[in-house]
């Protein structure tokens, strides 16, 4: 039986496009996306997902635990992906889908993570620090912004005449590569998170080299 994937985005979407895409092909003996939703009606994710034909909704009060989780009862979701959701998933919607949501984020964690830390301001942080390597990371979510246990990640390097934009485009692309193979094996069952928080498994990536 496949696993019925939820996502969450608040913006343009282009990794729930990603998701969508994944899931056309052969992934989609392992799952299948039932719902997208956002906290903003013009969400470019929900569009997407609308021209994939899977049904869409709004998230009016992010805080509103009870209606996001009637929301995903009714799409009947067993998995929760976040691909660019700014909000901070209420802590009785991680609880119930424990060890079950993903979010992607656009540098390697623990690095350049926690509140107020997502799109641009990460790759600015990046170029201000003088890192030499940043990338993506895809990790389990709990009742904090970014601190879950990290599932998987792809390095990207940073070069000396880069900007935020640069960065941005080519953590982007390896976005597109990680979090749908990432979401696929814990659909798969070939990740899985322990009870101990130890994350068990792997998931299958090409040999990486910084980009």
């Amino acid at each position: 039986m496949s696993a019925r994937i939820a996502i969450l985005a608040s913006g343009g979407g282009s990794n729930v496009q990603a998701l969508i895409d994944h899931f056309a092909g052969p992934a989609r003996t392992t799952g299948e996306i039932v719902w997208v939703g956002s906290n903003r009606e013009d969400a470019g994710a929900l569009q997407r997902a609308r021209s994939a034909h899977i049904a869409v909704g709004v998230v009016r009060d992010p805080h509103d635990a009870n209606a996001l989780r009637a929301a995903l009862s009714d799409a009947g979701a067993d998995m929760l992906v976040l691909a660019g959701y700014l909000k901070l998933v209420p802590a009785d919607v991680v609880a119930h889908f424990r060890g079950r949501i993903l979010n992607v984020h656009p540098a390697l964690l623990p690095a350049f993570g926690g509140e107020g830390m997502y799109g641009r301001r990460v790759h600015e942080a990046v170029i201000a620090a003088g890192a030499k390597v940043s990338g993506a990371t895809v990790h389990f979510v709990d009742e904090q912004y970014d601190r879950g246990a990290i599932a998987a990640q792809w390095p990207v390097r940073v070069f000396a005449d880069d900007t935020a934009h640069t960065v941005a485009a080519r953590v982007l692309r390896v976005e597109h590569q990680l979090l749908p193979r990432t979401v696929s094996a814990l659909s798969s069952g070939r990740l899985s998170l322990h009870p101990d928080g130890r994350v068990v498994g792997d998931v299958d990536l090409p040999e990486l080299h910084p980009l």
